[in-house]
């Protein structure tokens, strides 16, 4: 039966299992400030991401809240297209993490994890001694990447998400 199995399934196999094994290093991406004109393909990947993404109108707010917030696009240097975003903020000795994103045709490649290292080491930066998020406890790929970078669970908001409604987990992690 399987000699008769076309060489395309196998090659997709040996394709899914590359790309799998597949990581993105930092060589191969970069994170610059966010731009009004990166705001298409944000919205896009946002749009793309969550079931109640965040409005255009709010991603240009966080970029000129200078003072506050820390909104970055992540460059994959070869393809030259933004690959994914992240939003921080940074007051008073704390940091919070508003959004991440990956374009679904870079995720699990190590992307967020190399990105979300490279955020936490500029956040050590500024002296912020913990950091902060909420996450979907259904999210478990997020939660997975999360626990792998030393957050853990503080607390639960109750009913923050809506569509669908639920909790969320407020995770952190002291940079001491």
């Amino acid at each position: 039966m399987l000699r008769n199995s076309s060489p395309c399934i196998f090659e997709n196999l040996r394709r899914r299992k590359a790309i799998k094994k597949a990581r993105i290093l930092p060589d191969f991406f970069s994170l610059r400030r966010m731009e009004e004109e990166d705001l298409p393909r944000v919205v896009e990947i946002e749009t793309i991401s969550y079931p109640n993404p965040w409005r255009e109108m709010t991603f240009r707010g966080e970029i000129y809240n200078k003072p506050l917030s820390f909104p970055f696009v992540i460059i994959h240097k070869f393809h030259r297209i933004i690959i994914g975003y992240v939003i921080f903020w940074c007051m008073q000795g704390r940091a919070q993490i508003n959004n991440i994103a990956i374009h679904p045709e870079y995720r699990r490649m190590g992307v967020a994890q190399a990105v979300m290292r490279q955020v936490l080491d500029q956040i050590k930066k500024t002296g912020a001694g913990l950091v902060t998020l909420e996450v979907r406890p259904s999210n478990s790929a997020a939660r997975s990447m999360y626990n792998k970078l030393g957050f853990e669970v503080l607390g639960i908001k109750e009913d923050y998400y809506n569509d669908p409604k639920e909790d969320a987990l407020v995770m952190g992690k002291y940079l001491n």
